[in-house]
């Protein structure tokens, strides 16, 4: 098998991954067996264990330079502490389906936000994917839906969207760095400091999670949402995209929310109402629209 077909398979079990830890971090919420912001304490300290572990097995020594060092620390803070910690707690209070589609929004900022600060150019058609992106994601957010697993809708999703325009800056800020450096490097530092700022918001739920009442099943689930959905999702993406390229990884995003809500449907009896296929259909058309080149004039 040749490493473009593995980067292929590499990105599909990414966004699976990600798909299989909405419903992981949505158990263990629901359950109280944790709180979202000492989930987040694991996630990020196990990580940072491999990734370090990874460093001990096959020493890659590159150095940061001064100037990249800034750009490093705010990879950090949109990249792990804000992004993290906002998904999480939005996560908790909101539906599974609602998180994975705001999500998706993701790449329709990342367009905005590059043209804003790039000066590139905008053509009519993705200031139409804009507006349904927007669109969607107020269906979302003003649908008055009291059923299932939601304790407070509005404001998971308003922390779902912060989320994603923290994310959407990370992936900017970030890219220079992956262009320079080696990518798995960028990462380890990444979530080396993004530990140091995560910790104090985190610290006191990690020392209330209730280990005691773990069932092996719910200690598999804290493995998924640790080693599968953050520890080789993020490898596994960083693969796809040195042999891919970004625009095809960000291809495979569109499957995260088919996962996500097939995954919430049956584990945790989530419904597929109107209005989310309605938001759905608007925040895909909204990708594909502003994601499609602008011709030259």
């Amino acid at each position: 098998m040749n490493k473009r077909t593995v980067a292929h398979f590499a990105l599909l079990f990414t966004n699976i991954f990600f798909a299989i830890n909405i419903s992981a971090v949505k158990h263990l919420t629901q359950l109280q067996l944790a709180k979202p912001f000492g989930i987040n304490v694991v996630r990020v300290g196990v990580c940072v264990l491999l990734f370090w572990l990874m460093y001990l097995l096959k020493p890659v020594n590159i150095k940061i330079e001064k100037p990249d060092r800034k750009r490093l620390l705010l990879c950090a803070i949109t990249g792990v502490a804000i992004n993290q910690l906002l998904f999480l707690k939005g996560l908790s209070l909101t539906y599974s389906i609602h998180a994975s589609l705001l999500m998706l929004t993701t790449p329709i900022l990342i367009v905005f936000i590059a043209a804003w600060i790039l000066k590139e150019r905008l053509g009519f058609l993705k200031v139409i994917g804009l507006a349904l992106g927007i669109a969607g994601a107020a269906v979302l957010i003003l649908a008055r839906d009291r059923t299932g697993n939601g304790d407070n809708v509005l404001w998971g999703d308003v922390l779902i969207i912060i989320n994603a325009v923290s994310y959407t800056f990370y992936f900017i800020l970030v890219k220079p760095l992956m262009i320079k450096y080696d990518a798995v490097v960028v990462i380890r530092w990444i979530f080396t400091i993004g530990l140091l700022l995560v910790l104090p918001f985190g610290w006191v739920e990690f020392t209330q999670i209730q280990w005691q009442h773990f069932t092996n099943i719910d200690l598999g689930i804290m493995g998924l949402v640790v080693f599968t959905g953050t520890f080789l999702a993020y490898l596994f993406n960083v693969y796809g995209i040195k042999y891919l390229g970004a625009s095809i990884a960000g291809f495979y995003i569109y499957t995260q929310p088919v996962f996500a809500a097939l995954i919430a449907m049956i584990f945790l009896k989530e419904e597929l109402t109107m209005y989310k296929i309605t938001a759905a259909a608007l925040i895909f058309a909204g990708v594909y629209l502003a994601n499609k080149p602008v011709k030259n004039a």
